[in-house]
């Protein structure tokens, strides 16, 4: 079975930057997409960025474009979002998600989840 553990969160200064990993188990990841969304308090949860796993394209929200990154680590199946420039409208907590085939921007899309990691953005 699909395991997704992110980790990373944390509190930070606008300005700053966090790198947030999400562990993947359980799974062979060659055929999928892994997506990262956020959900703030009182918001819908939203895409962030998405990366297939095979070949590594990568697509992006306009509100992170430029500021975010997502790579991956094939040996130990890990997707990372490189996160900089933050701003305190980045607050929220972000999930990594997973889906065979092809990436979404649509969070139903996605079939397997992790449980999320806080990252809290100071002005």
């Amino acid at each position: 079975q699909v395991q997704l553990v992110e980790s990373g969160g944390g509190l930070v200064q606008a300005g700053g930057s966090l790198r947030l990993s999400c562990a993947a188990s359980g799974g062979t990841f060659s055929y999928y997409a892994m997506g990262w969304f956020r959900k703030a308090p009182g918001k819908e949860r939203e895409f962030v960025g998405a990366i297939i796993w095979y070949g590594g394209n990568t697509y992006y929200a306009d509100s992170v474009k430029g500021r975010f990154t997502i790579s991956r680590d094939n040996a130990n199946n890990t997707v990372y979002l490189q996160m900089n420039s933050l701003k305190p409208e980045d607050t929220a907590v972000y999930y990594c998600a997973a889906r065979a085939g092809s990436w979404s921007s649509k969070w139903s899309e996605y079939v397997y989840w992790g449980q999320g990691t806080q990252v809290t953005v100071s002005s």
